[in-house]
């Protein structure tokens, strides 16, 4: 059995929405909702092609214009959405998502420009949303834009500390006409606009609804409470906007009360104090032998440009900044910490491990930040430099799993880039190819923290301080594409993992811990001890691109070890007699058996005794599911195919008896929905 926990929020960027809304959406989610969920973007073919709803537990469209949603989302789009809805799910609307969920739009009426007037399928709201509610829109401009004073009717709210009365930002949005007829079909009006509109509301007209829907809700809104003053230019030319600002900035943390209460009651668990985005740090480069660093510096050199007496490197998607040691204490590069997410009392005043013009709470254009990289030639990094991961203890124990008997491992962990915080360990990797093509294979950079995560489709893995996340680079021959295909590097890497936990040390080996297939970690729920049932404690994701005859492969591992949110961690599962998993020791532990199996696999490929180990750790022997895109037909989980690693299923006929048809299914191009027992095609 599993037990399923909703980790992902999905904020709609495809046809209709703004870069800007997508962006303050996902600013002020993810500082309201960290670390319990992973807050991301997701396009109209996510919607219409993914199985996304058994792990969403709340779909956001932002502002933009929602002529484009329709266009995109009419008929299978929104029938995926309003099912979600009416399951269980929640649906959060700002501005022209309000518009969207409601029965009927009314925009700009009698403006040829502007007008927008028609039907809506969602019809979560169950009249029309009229607007705009104030004159004076533009778009992609902020000249209607206001300081829209709202009165909150808090009789509505369980829980929270919603204000009496906020302003919030408004450009163009919507009112919910004749709100309070509707009482009796479930809407709740959850606030108004203070000032007289500048069209006909009806008699009781809102600026924010709420409703139930079947078995799940929908909460709609005329304005922006997820714009944060932060994030607006009070610089702009445009007359009085500095004063809308202003007033935003004095209503911040009223906007933001307000809106952990509505997210409170769509259901989701909300963090009671907004959660900083730390800063990008300094990246470290080390070796198990200190004289690598110098002969892989010199391999670089071809990609190493200097300006004005600094050396860089452009990598392709960023730029890394090689900070000379004698420069790394001085005191124009010292900048100061924000406290890391989940790690109470740690204001770091005494590291400078934080880049300068990274900081400033607000949205930030992570690519365009150059990236410090520091090569450590002599020692490993200080407990000073890097307080969340010793370089010393994880040398250490790479070394002594290097000479167990059994291991075959030498590279992998040799070379290690470490960043307290990061964008993504994949995308540092994968996006920047001139670094990439220049790697020696078993390359790891690991991070303490990710603020940009990714993930396989529409599932990003929450990489909370706590998780141990990283990137290992493979260079995988061509050659070796019939023995040793690369399609199975992603089971290596699951066996890998469970094989690592189980021996991280003597005592170990009956941790709960198991695989999802294709790429996902499950372990036992430590809440529900008397029970068998799974929960997701890690990912799998690797990319693939390829140059002079090899996959250049980047594997990106995600474990929950010592961190409780959003799900369980390793931690969690021990008896009180164990030591606890560190970072460092565990990291060190998946490596070498990555490379010990990895090595193996290039030999005899996915042999009778990889496919053992394999099938002792997974969740899936001869589970019953059902094959959607074979109309429905009920099928037994067999394996997966020895030659392509394929999942192999067999069609059950009456009494559920085999009828002696397989099926192999690509993981690539089908989502195993393990909770339902459902596999879909994604295409």
């Amino acid at each position: 059995m599993t037990s399923s926990r909703k980790m992902n929020v999905l904020v709609y960027s495809g046809n209709g929405s703004t870069v800007d809304s997508v962006r303050h959406c996902l600013y002020t989610l993810r500082r309201l909702l960290s670390p319990n969920y992973a807050v991301i973007p997701v396009s109209e073919s996510v919607i219409l092609k993914e199985p996304w709803t058994t792990s969403c537990a709340l779909l956001v469209f932002p502002g933009g214009a929602d002529m484009g949603y329709c266009r995109s989302l009419n008929g299978e789009g929104n029938r995926r959405i309003d099912q979600y809805v009416r399951r269980g799910g929640s649906y959060l609307g700002f501005c022209a998502g309000g518009y969207y969920g409601s029965s009927r739009c009314e925009f700009e009426v009698g403006n040829r420009n502007l007008e927008v007037i028609g039907s809506r399928e969602l019809g979560f709201f169950p009249g029309i949303c009229r607007g705009g509610a104030y004159k004076g829109f533009v778009y992609h401009s902020e000249a209607g834009a206001r300081a829209a004073e709202l009165k909150v009717n808090k009789s509505c709210f369980a829980s929270g500390t919603p204000p009496d009365v906020f302003r919030c930002y408004y450009n163009g949005g919507g009112v919910f006409v004749d709100a309070r007829r509707f009482t009796e079909q479930g809407v709740e009006v959850l606030a108004t606009y203070t000032n007289p509109l500048d069209i006909d509301g009806g008699d009781e007209p809102a600026a924010i609804v709420f409703r139930k829907v079947g078995e799940g809700a929908a909460l709609l809104t005329g304005t922006h409470p997820e714009f944060s003053a932060v994030n607006l230019d009070a610089k702009s030319t445009i007359p009085g906007y500095s004063n809308i600002v202003k007033a935003l900035d004095e209503d911040n943390e009223l906007r933001a009360n307000f809106l952990r209460a509505c997210l409170t009651k769509l259901g989701l668990v909300v963090s009671q104090e907004s959660s900083s985005v730390p800063s990008l740090s300094r990246i470290h480069l080390s070796s198990l032998r200190h004289f690598l660093i110098p002969e892989l510096l010199s391999s670089w050199e071809d990609i190493i440009v200097t300006e004005d007496g600094e050396e860089y490197i452009k990598g392709g998607n960023d730029t890394f900044h090689i900070e000379k040691q004698e420069s790394r204490w001085s005191l124009g590069s010292l900048a100061q910490s924000l406290p890391i997410p989940g790690v109470p009392g740690t204001d770091r005043k005494d590291t400078a491990d934080q880049l300068d013009g990274a900081g400033g709470d607000r949205i930030l254009d992570y690519d365009q930040i150059t990236k410090k990289l520091i090569p450590h030639e002599v020692e490993w990094p200080s407990l000073k430099e890097t307080p969340y991961f010793n370089h010393h203890s994880f040398y250490s124990n790479l070394q002594r799993y290097q000479r167990e008997r059994s291991s075959e491992a030498e590279e992998f962990g040799k070379y290690l880039m470490y960043g307290e915080v990061v964008t993504s360990t994949n995308t540092l990797l994968e996006k920047n190819s001139k670094l990439l093509s220049r790697l020696p294979s078993g390359f790891t950079l690991t991070a303490y923290t990710q603020v940009a995560g990714r993930g396989r489709g529409s599932n990003v893995w929450v990489s909370p301080a706590g998780c141990l996340v990283f990137s290992v680079y493979l260079k995988h021959s061509m050659a070796l594409s019939n023995s040793a295909p690369v399609v199975f590097i992603q089971y290596l890497a699951a066996i890998a993992i469970a094989e690592a936990v189980q021996s991280y040390d003597s005592g170990y080996q009956d941790v709960p811990i198991k695989l999802k297939w294709p790429n996902d970690i499950y372990a036992r729920d430590p809440s529900k001890p008397d029970s068998k049932e799974y929960i997701k404690i890690g990912g799998i994701l690797v990319n693939s691109s390829y140059s002079s005859g090899n996959y250049d492969l980047v594997i990106g591992i995600g474990v929950n070890t010592t961190n409780a949110a959003p799900t369980t961690s390793l931690n969690a599962l021990l008896p009180s007699h164990l030591p606890p998993f560190t970072l460092e020791k565990l990291l060190a532990r998946i490596l070498t058996k990555l490379e010990t199996i990895y090595t193996g696999f290039c030999r005899t490929g996915f042999d009778k005794k990889l496919e053992k180990t394999y099938y002792k750790h997974w969740l899936h022997t001869d589970q019953i599911v059902t094959l959607a895109q074979e109309g429905g037909a009920r099928a037994r989980i067999k394996g997966i195919s020895t030659n392509w690693g394929l999942l192999r299923a067999e069609e059950l006929g009456w009494e559920d008896r085999p009828t002696g048809k397989v099926w192999e299914l690509q993981s690539d191009s089908n989502s195993f929905d393990f909770f339902k027992g459902l596999l879909k095609s994604k295409t």
